[in-house]
């Protein structure tokens, strides 16, 4: 077998194949890891759309239309890997969850001890969606 006739066999190998498992659980982080900014930049969005008084407030409303454009970018992105069920209700509960927490900080609300607790229900609803996303074969060769 000549080496032309070699290099073109494993390339049509690995073609065929997919990427390797590590590759596949590399791209599935950095997915999960972008959804989580885009969970980060929703919370900004819900902040600033608070502060800008049903947008009428100019500082307030351009923050929140950055925000907004920033986390369907990055939602957008991590649902290249993520199934969208998964990666819509982790992206909403973590924007829920940092609102509802943060928006005591910035603007006149309270955070009672039964809000918290349905939080804390939303914050363990998204780890179990999390650890039960695994990866199969058809979701790594996306």
């Amino acid at each position: 077998m000549s080496i032309a006739t070699a290099t073109a066999t494993t390339a049509t190998t690995a073609a065929t194949v997919g990427p390797s498992p590590a590759a596949a659980t590399s791209k599935r982080t950095r997915a999960w890891l972008v959804l989580l900014l885009a969970g980060i930049f929703e919370v900004g969005y819900a902040l600033a759309v608070g502060g800008s008084q049903g947008f009428t407030v100019l500082p307030w409303s351009i923050v929140a239309v950055v925000f907004f454009l920033l986390t369907l970018l990055a939602l957008s992105i991590s649902l290249r890997t993520i199934d969208v069920g998964i990666g819509y209700a982790v992206w909403a509960g973590i924007g829920a969850v940092g609102a509802a927490l943060l928006g005591p900080v910035f603007f006149p609300e309270t955070l009672t001890l039964g809000k918290a607790a349905w939080l804390a229900l939303i914050i363990g609803g998204v780890v179990w969606l999390k650890l039960s996303d695994r990866p199969t074969a058809e979701s790594t060769e996306r």
